[in-house]
C-alpha cells in the first residue's frame, strides 16, 4: 500500500512540474492581474483625486467670501495634482509587480541554467 501511495505522489509531482508553467501563465496570470487591479482600486480609494476634483469649488471651512473660495480652489487644485501624481506612481508600482509575476519563472530558469 505504501509503495502505491508513493508511486502516485511521484507521478503527481512530475505532472505538477509540467502543469506549473501552464497554470502560471493562465490561471495564475489572471489571479495576479486581478490582485494588481485590486491594489490600484484601493490606491484610488485611498488617494481619491476624483473626489477632490468634484469638490474643487466647495469652500473650505465655510469661508464663503472670495478670499476663502480662492484659497480653497488653489489648495484643492494642488491636492488634485499631487494625488494624481501619487496615483500614477502607484500605477507604475502595480504594473511593476505584474511584470515581476510575468518574468519570475523565466528569470528562475535562466538562473538555474546559468549555474550549470
Amino acid at each position: 500500500m505504501f509503495l502505491i501511495v508513493l508511486e502516485r505522489l511521484a507521478i503527481e509531482a512530475i505532472l505538477d512540474l509540467f502543469y506549473f508553467p501552464l497554470w502560471w501563465y493562465s490561471g495564475g496570470l489572471n489571479w495576479a492581474g486581478l490582485q494588481c487591479l485590486g491594489l490600484l482600486r484601493r490606491g484610488n480609494r485611498r488617494l481619491a483625486p476624483g473626489l477632490w476634483l468634484r469638490n474643487i469649488f466647495v469652500p473650505m471651512y465655510g469661508q464663503y467670501d472670495w478670499q476663502g473660495r480662492a484659497i480653497s480652489i488653489f489648495m484643492r487644485l494642488v491636492n488634485v495634482i499631487g494625488r494624481s501624481i501619487a496615483l500614477l506612481g502607484w500605477l507604475v508600482v502595480c504594473w511593476g509587480l505584474f511584470l515581476v509575476w510575468l518574468l519570475l519563472p523565466a528569470a528562475a530558469i535562466l538562473g538555474i541554467i546559468g549555474k550549470f
